[in-house]
């Protein structure tokens, strides 16, 4: 029976893809062995190297493991990088042994939390995808060319390095995205806290209008009073120069 997907005799892309990713890690394990004896300083220098605020993104490139390791595995490798990066063994260059410590003690805590370590997988997962996607696609319009189907990416050092590629650019979008979520979270948050403090600000004012008013209503109706005594005062005044004189009687002799 032919393989599905393909011709008579040929290994399914399914077959061909698990294969590919089977050589990645195989790849990647044999990478991890020769990293995991650089000296102290050379892994100073790898976490901390340009870009490293995106490269140490991924978790599991920082602490150089196998996504599928156990947390044992996990365990003894976070002991052994941190005993390398600790400042206590870099005294030479404590500052940045400090920073790249920080770093290791990062991905080790964020990949101990099932929740964080199953989304770091899946990014993994979903850069191995779009990288196989591809392939396939290259290998469909080869095909419809009539053309060799044979790609770059068949060579599994140029696939692990588009996935690692991809996965990393994945890591950074992500970041990017969460931090323009912190951005706008903490704009609402100062605009709302804005708003609250305004709102404070006029009732206070307004109850500082009322009080005085109250304070001083007393002190107006008195004024109040006192001018309206005084314009009776006046008017008396003014209505006896009105009087006509008394008429003196003559007296006959």
């Amino acid at each position: 029976m032919a393989a599905a997907g393909g011709e008579p005799g040929e290994p399914s892309s399914q077959n061909v893809s698990d294969e590919l990713f089977q050589n990645f890690y195989t790849e990647v394990k044999q990478i991890e062995k020769r990293d995991s004896v650089l000296t102290s300083k050379q892994q100073i220098d790898r976490l901390l190297r340009p870009g490293s605020s995106y490269f140490n993104l991924n978790p599991f490139e920082v602490l150089q493991i196998d996504p599928e390791a156990t947390d044992d595995e996990l365990k003894k490798r976070f002991r052994a990088l941190s005993i390398l990066v600790h400042p206590d063994k870099n005294q030479d260059d404590p500052d940045r042994a400090q920073k790249a410590f920080e770093v290791v003690d990062k991905s080790y805590k964020l990949l101990l939390e099932p929740e964080q370590k199953k989304r770091a997988v899946d990014v993994i997962q979903a850069g191995k995808e779009y990288v196989e996607h591809m392939v396939k696609q290259k290998k469909k319009q080869l095909k419809k060319d009539g053309k060799s189907q044979d790609v770059e990416e068949d060579d599994p050092e140029v696939f692990r390095q588009a996935v690692y590629k991809q996965t990393m650019k994945l890591f950074a979008e992500l970041e990017i995205k969460r931090k323009e979520r912190e951005a706008k979270d903490m704009h609402e948050r100062k605009r709302a806290r804005e708003e609250e403090i305004e709102t404070a600000e006029k009732a206070k004012r307004d109850r500082e209008w009322q009080k005085n008013f109250e304070e001083s209503r007393d002190g107006r109706v008195d004024s109040w009073r006192t001018f309206q005594s005084k314009g009776k005062s006046k008017e008396k005044k003014s209505r006896s120069f009105l009087k006509p004189p008394k008429v003196k009687m003559e007296q006959r002799e």
